[in-house]
């Protein structure tokens, strides 16, 4: 399993930064994409911080978790107007 902390890593970062990248764009359609993005992100977060021993990182993950969803519901089953 020597791949699988470099896969873990890679998608914490690609994930986190195109998600907040997308935040902050312009377009809605980018913007409705980024909390779909970010949630992908959060097992390798969830994963990485408890097997590291980590409880205040898994704390704060969970709580990212929660915000993504949050963002997701807003954008992908609320109507708007």
């Amino acid at each position: 399993m020597a791949w699988y902390p470099i896969f873990e890593q890679s998608v914490i970062v690609v994930s986190g930064v195109l998600a907040i990248w997308l935040t902050h764009d312009e377009r809605p359609v980018c913007v409705r994409w980024a909390p779909v993005i970010g949630l992908c992100g959060q097992p390798m977060w969830l994963t990485a911080s408890y097997t590291a021993g980590q409880p205040g990182m898994f704390l704060l993950s969970l709580a990212f978790t929660i915000a993504w969803m949050r963002g997701v519901r807003k954008h992908w089953f609320k109507r708007h107007g």
